[in-house]
């Protein structure tokens, strides 16, 4: 049997179980040989009922004595199971397992069956319950080998695809196929054994020596395609034709001089990065990383700069209309003293702009604008240097619609949310990292403290002193007006209140939908001085700069995520000034708790970025649109990060030593890596 056969062909396949697999993306063999277990169960032998509550899940067996089904609130049901245990010295007390509104599993277990369930034991009362435990009936079949007496895969799985059903299916297939399509394609020097002993093994181990070895080798090889693709797409760039972009420096210099401040040292070691990969003649691909407040903005205009001496173009895009402005704003208050012509692009109708647009973007030095730029009503001449914020808002088509031009321009990738190491290496494998890991000279410290909206009075009578001597506030919520779905304030209901609050000092409200206009009106005011408090969403949460704005009060902070209160409060402490953050809520979970605490602890980016990476995970962080690489069906980027070290340096020595991988050694790796850009292609697009 092939292992690209469909499933399709197989008549011992029911229709339903096909349409089941269909719906978890699997259609041939090797998709259902590489959808593995998530965990595994230890059937060999069952600890006792536990007598204490647990806030970790176990797996246990027992007979159902007894079933009930309770209604109340008229269409709510909850299904009682209630376990004995099967051991013979069984002293526990019975198990107690509850479903809610789960009406298919009344019609699954019966009295007198024997079950396992997976679940957290909790003290109800006097009893021990399980609340929406894992399940499975045990059969007394000639199939109990495969599902009872060992170490049992548990699948992701779909309705009308049992746990069962699918160990069944990928038993069968496995006894099916032979071990020659399953070859492996990692070098002997990563991995130990064969791949598809690693297969059998990961399914159905012998023991959990054999399991963890197993797991090891695949993801090895998983992790071993991945840094192929990004160390192919790396050789790919440096080989691409390319133009040194960089000028002479005059400019940069002049630029320098009239900065009112001085640059870090990181700031400085990175313009000089840029200033070589400029100057090359292949093109640069570079990340710039750099905490919220760090300075990346002057980094960029001083690459601008540098670029359009030498007689080029540069694209400045970012994510949103909103903050397209912004940077232009930005940007044309440093570049126009020094000549440069720039335009603005984004996709909002020309009037709805608070700017006003040079006529022609081929005769602008500088195009700013959102993902307008990628598509064909922007023209340029004479593009050199392409800079993307926030790049992780970008999707990796995106970006490579912009740059694929030949000759290919420069690109810098900045992003202001701290990338952890291992996603780093990942992610933008493929790029070179610079990163800003000083802050500037003179800024005051923040503090940050999280209170329950109770004490929102003494919070009041804090703002006030702040305000008394001479400071200004942010006071940021999460909607603009309030929802009936959604406990949870809003900046347009609250505005009115705080103008009675804070009387006699003055308030604004600033949200995404004033006009571009009037919101560029109501920034200028703040920074002048002449408003005292804005009343906002999130629409400050990149781009604002005012040095006295020293305070930041957080409505409902459990409705933001730890990266974002942490752009938020990056707003602030950009004075000499000391700057307090107040998070308030009234959620009292432990995940709001964790989160805010972090926020208490630190003000390093980096280390923001690790806890909400712990909180969340990858998927979260950075999808696959953004990352461009295939999804991970194995590997785990936080936990297996010592695997993926091993397999990026594999990778690399392997491309450092033959860069078109032309060796006949080789020609297998060739291969991985277009099945790989195949992968990655169908998940973009």
């Amino acid at each position: 049997m092939e292992i690209s056969q469909s499933l399709a062909e197989l008549d011992w396949i029911p229709r339903p179980r096909l349409l089941a697999l269909r719906r978890l993306g699997i259609e041939t063999a090797e998709d259902l040989l590489t959808h593995f277990p998530r965990r595994h169960e230890d059937r060999y032998q069952f600890p006792h009922f536990p007598r204490e509550e647990s806030d970790v899940p176990i797996c246990l067996c027992g007979e159902v004595i007894k079933t009930s089904l309770r209604r109340f609130g008229g269409w709510k049901k909850i299904f009682e199971a209630t376990l004995e245990e099967s051991s013979p010295n069984a002293l526990s007390e019975p198990l107690v397992c509850r479903w809610f509104n789960l009406h298919y599993v009344q019609k699954m277990i019966a009295t007198g069956e024997r079950i396992v369930v997976f679940g957290k034991p909790r003290l109800r009362g006097k009893r021990i319950c399980m609340d929406h435990p894992e399940f499975e009936v045990i059969e007394n079949d000639e199939e109990i080998s495969i599902h009872f007496r060992r170490i049992a895969p548990i699948y992701p799985a779909t309705e009308g695809l049992s746990q069962r059903a699918l160990r069944s299916i990928i038993y069968r297939l496995l006894n099916e196929i032979s071990d020659e399509p399953l070859e492996t394609l990692a070098p002997g020097g990563l991995v130990h054994g064969k791949r598809c002993d690693a297969i059998r093994a990961i399914h159905f181990p012998e023991n959990w020596e054999a399991r963890d070895a197993a797991r090891e080798h695949l993801v090895l090889s998983e992790f071993f395609a991945m840094q192929m693709l990004i160390a192919s797409r790396r050789s790919d760039a440096s080989t691409r034709v390319g133009q040194a972009h960089c000028g002479s420096g005059a400019l940069l210099d002049k630029f320098l001089k009239a900065l009112p401040f001085e640059l870090t040292g990181a700031q400085s070691k990175v313009i000089a990065e840029i200033r070589c990969d400029l100057a090359a003649s292949h093109p640069m691909n570079r990340l710039l990383q750099g905490d919220v407040g760090s300075g990346k903005t002057v980094v960029a205009i001083a690459a601008v700069l540098l670029a359009v001496e030498a007689g080029y173009q540069a694209a400045f895009m970012a994510p949103t209309q909103i903050l397209a402005e912004q940077h232009y704003a930005v940007l044309w208050r440093w570049l126009k003293p020094l000549g440069v012509r720039m335009a603005l692009r984004t996709g909002a109708r020309q009037e709805e702009s608070f700017l006003s647009l040079v006529a022609g973007d081929e005769n602008a030095d500088v195009i700013v604008g959102t993902h307008a730029l990628l598509y064909d009503t922007v023209s340029f001449s004479n593009l050199g240097l392409v800079v993307i914020d926030e790049q992780h808002k970008f999707g990796v088509a995106q970006r490579a619609r912009l740059t694929a031009r030949e000759p290919a321009p420069d690109v810098l990738v900045m992003t202001a949310t701290p990338i952890p190491r291992t996603l780093t290496m990942t992610i933008y494998g493929d790029l070179d990292v610079s990163v800003i890991d000083e802050m500037p000279r003179n800024r005051g410290k923040i503090v940050t403290a999280m209170r329950d909206e109770s004490k929102l009075g003494e919070v009041l009578s804090f703002l006030r002193t702040q305000l008394e001597a001479g400071r200004q506030l942010y006071v940021i919520y999460p909607l603009i007006d309030e929802s009936e779905k959604l406990d949870v304030k809003a900046a347009s209901a609250e505005y009115e209140l705080w103008r009675e609050r804070l009387h006699p000092y003055r308030c604004e409200l600033l949200h995404g939908r004033i006009p571009a206009a009037e919101k560029q009106e109501i920034m200028e005011r703040f920074r002048r001085g002449e408003t005292n408090s804005l009343i906002s969403t999130t629409v400050i949460e990149v781009g604002v700069d005012v040095s006295n704005a020293t305070v930041m009060l957080v409505e409902n902070a459990e409705r933001f995520g730890l990266a974002q209160l942490h752009q938020l409060r990056g707003r602030i402490g950009r004075g000499e000034h000391k700057s307090y953050c107040v998070v308030l809520t009234s959620d009292q979970s432990k995940e709001t708790s964790v989160k805010l605490a972090v926020l208490e602890r630190t003000n390093d980016g980096f280390e923001v970025a690790e806890a909400d990476w712990e909180l969340r995970g990858p998927g979260d962080l950075l999808g696959t649109a953004q990352s461009g690489l295939p999804v991970l069906k194995i590997g785990n980027l936080k936990t297996d990060a010592r695997l993926m070290r091993r397999a990026r340096a594999a990778a690399m020595s392997i491309f450092d030593a033959d860069p078109r991988l032309e060796l006949p050694e080789n020609q297998r790796f060739r291969r991985l890596v277009v099945e790989q850009q195949g992968r990655t292609f169908s998940n973009v697009s």
